[in-house]
This record gives structure tokens, C-alpha cells and sequence, in this order.
């Protein structure tokens, strides 16, 4: 298959999964890998299968599919194709919550610096290495990846790139407790799909609408929750987006859980972990477990929901995931103050409070925590954050944390 006839099947598939024919444009890039000659083609129909294989959760066909695309960029020896090459390793490891290797790739990418893409891309990344830093519950370095991720966007005029930073970042403050801005960016977002995105994948729309029924749900606007969240999942089911139906049956049980409808929030949460993990979404899983065991609590079921607490604790612990362990700590805390074991009890106060220090989860000004309830949050330009309330009374002459970590003894 010559250099023509790769472009014509590549456009061919594109045609077909544009038109939700999704199998059938595999099939097409398929045969184009294995006849092709041309290794640019090659490589062009790497990052068609790629972002497919991302698009149906098939993660661990995206990380082989991305572990190919490197050889061919090598055989390329082309620094742009590797950059972007690299950035699919990185995308493929934080759909399969490998954070830490995630991170390494993406730093890779940025340390290929003058190359024509790596300009281009430097967004995308910092978005996916701020993804993974929040997956690792290290806030300050994730608010800094997302900053910079937007810089990017605005700079280079990429309301897409935007569009995917803003419900990043309606995710990072639904995770530390300010539920204004949980709700601000994701609907920045669907204001960027409503003005910019008629060309644009309907995933954006889905996307900026799960993220909006998430903060409604926090905010205990309950019906909006359900609206949004309604079209999230219907545009998921049109798409065949597995990873997006997860989440939104997730949204939906949470939302039956606020109304304390258990009954029916428990086949929603089965739904969810079964694709969950499908799709090897450790991170979801943890969610849906916690959703699980509140459950659990609200049926004084206690056995039953400490059982749902173990499962959770150890991909918590696998993932490195610090926030999902604190909210498990205070889970058991509640628990068996209930059933008056005061050892056990003890154990997970003090669990707890090692969590809270190890992610900063505090007012670096009034010292109380940060996280435990809605509360409106303010970063400094160094991304640690404050109550805003307590920046407004005391100001400040730069940041009360930075000051504190530079006279650590020993930080040199």
C-alpha cells in the first residue's frame, strides 16, 4: 500500500467513525497498519487507533497501540513525531491510573523542547501531568500543570485544549471543597462548546455536562444534577463511550444517594463498577466504592460497609491516591465511634490527620482545614491555596507557605 493510497484509508476510516461506524473504521485502519509501506502513514493511523481505542475505554489496546507508535517514530527519526508519540504513552498510562509513569512521559515531551510540535502540545501535556498529579492528591502541583495548561490554551487561541482544562479543573475543586468553582469551569465550558465547538466531538458537550451534574449534586441542586447529567449520558450511549457511562451512572447513584433512595442507587453503582472495571478505571472504582459504603451507612449496615472500606483502601493504596484514603479514614471514623471501639477508632483520627498534613490540606493563614466542607478557596500565583475569606481579611506580602518551606531545616 503506497503513500496515496494510506492517506485515501485513513480518511476512509475517519469517515466511518465520524459516522459512529466504529468497528468498521478500525477494521479499516487495521489493514492500513498491516499493508502500509509509508511509515508517516503508519504512524498517522497509530493516533487514529489510539484516540479511539481512548474513546471506548480500551485502555490497555491504547497503551499497545502507543507503545507501537513510538517504534515508528524512531524509525522516523523525527523529534515531532516522537514528542507526540511520548504524550500518547503519558495519555494511555493516566487512563490506566499509572500515574507515577504518566508523569515521567510527560516530562520527557517537555524536555524535547524547539521542536515544531512540542510548542503545539505542551498544553495537552501539562493538562495530562496536572490529571495525574490530582490523581496522586498533590494538589499544588496540579493547580500549577492546569494553569499552565490554560496559559497555553489562551495563547495559542485552542478552545479545545480550554474546554478539557476547564473540566479538569471543575473536577480539582469538586476534590478540595469549593463548589462555586467546581461549577464555574465546567460551565465556562459548555459555554466554549456553545460558541466555538459546531465542529467539535458532542463529547465535549458530554463531558462539560457530567462535570456540571457533579458540582450541582454538591451544591445539592439536585433536578439540575439529574438534567445534566440526563444528556451526559444520553450523548455517551449515541457515542458508545463506555469510560463516559461509567461516570455518569456513578453521578446518577450519587444522586439517588443524596435523596436517600438507596435502593435504587445501588444498581446504579453495580452498573458503574462493572464497567469500571471493564475498562480498568481504578480511580472510578474507589469513587463508586465510597458511594458504595455510605450506603452502607445509611442502612446501618456497618459490617457491610467496612467491607466496601477494605476493597477501596487497597486500590487507594495501589494508586497512591492520598484523598481517597483520608475520605475512607473519616468513613471508619464515623463507623466505629458507632460501634464504641475506641482503639480502632483512634487509629483512623490519627490516619486521617497524616493525611491532611502530607497533602497541606490546611489554611496556610488560619490553620483549619481545608477540603472538610464547601468552603471558597483562593490560589496565589504559586498555586497554594487559601480560604479566600482569610486572604481578604489579612492580605498578604507572598505566600504564607512558601515563606514557611524555606526556612524547613535542611531545605537548601
Amino acid at each position: 500500500m503506497g503513500q496515496d493510497q494510506t492517506k485515501q484509508q485513513i480518511e476512509k476510516g475517519l469517515h466511518l467513525y465520524q459516522s459512529n461506524q466504529t468497528e468498521k473504521a478500525l477494521r479499516v485502519w487495521m489493514r492500513v497498519l498491516e499493508k502500509s509501506a509509508d511509515p508517516a502513514g503508519r504512524f498517522r493511523v497509530l493516533s487514529c487507533l489510539i484516540t479511539a481505542h481512548a474513546e471506548m475505554g480500551r485502555y490497555k489496546d491504547m497503551l499497545k497501540f502507543a507503545v507501537v507508535q513510538i517504534d515508528t517514530a524512531r524509525e522516523l527519526e523525527d523529534p515531532d513525531f516522537l514528542t507526540e508519540s511520548y504524550l500518547n504513552l503519558a495519555r494511555s498510562n493516566e487512563k490506566l491510573c499509572e500515574f507515577q509513569k504518566t508523569i515521567s512521559y510527560c516530562k520527557t515531551c517537555l524536555n524535547m523542547q524547539g521542536t515544531t510540535v512540542s510548542v503545539q502540545l505542551n498544553g495537552q501535556v501539562s493538562l495530562s501531568m496536572g490529571n495525574a498529579f490530582l490523581g496522586l492528591s498533590i494538589f499544588q502541583k496540579a493547580l500549577e500543570c492546569f494553569e499552565k495548561a490554560l496559559r497555553y490554551a489562551h495563547n495559542n487561541d485552542d478552545k479545545m485544549l480550554e474546554c478539557r482544562v476547564c473540566c479538569s479543573l471543575g473536577n480539582f475543586y469538586t476534590q478540595i471543597k469549593d463548589y462555586e468553582k467546581a461549577l464555574f469551569f465546567p460551565c465556562k465550558a459548555a459555554e466554549l462548546v456553545n460558541d466555538y465547538g459546531k465542529g467539535w466531538s458532542l463529547k465535549y458537550r458530554a463531558m462539560s455536562q457530567y462535570h456540571m451534574a457533579v458540582a450541582y449534586r454538591k451544591l445539592g441542586r439536585l433536578a439540575d444534577a439529574m438534567d445534566c447529567c440526563e444528556e451526559s449520558m444520553k450523548i455517551a450511549l449515541q457515542h458508545g463511550d463506555r469510560p463516559l457511562q461509567a461516570l455518569c451512572l456513578l453521578c446518577f447513584a450519587d444522586i439517588h444517594r443524596s435523596r436517600r433512595d438507596v435502593q435504587t442507587a445501588f444498581p446504579r453503582y453495580d452498573s458503574s463498577m462493572s464497567i469500571m472495571t471493564e475498562i480498568g478505571n481504578r480511580l472510578g472504582l474507589i469513587q463508586v466504592l465510597l458511594g458504595v459504603t455510605k450506603c452502607w451507612m445509611i442502612q446501618k449496615e456497618l459490617d457491610k460497609a467496612l467491607e466496601s472500606i477494605e476493597k477501596a483502601q487497597e486500590l487507594a493504596e495501589g494508586l497512591g491516591n492520598k484523598l481517597g484514603l483520608l475520605k475512607l479514614h473519616c468513613l471508619c471514623e464515623r463507623i466505629y465511634r458507632t460501634k464504641e471501639q475506641q482503639r480502632e477508632l483512634r487509629d483512623h483520627v490519627v490516619k486521617f490527620h497524616e493525611c491532611v498534613e502530607e497533602m497541606e490540606l490546611y489554611c496556610g493563614m488560619c490553620g483549619e482545614s481545608i477540603g472538610e466542607k464547601n468552603n471558597q478557596l483562593q490560589a496565589l500565583p504559586c498555586s497554594h491555596f487559601f480560604h479566600l475569606k482569610c486572604l481578604q481579611t489579612n492580605g498578604t506580602r507572598g505566600c504564607p507557605n512558601c515563606r514557611r518551606l524555606s526556612v524547613k531545616p535542611g531545605y537548601v
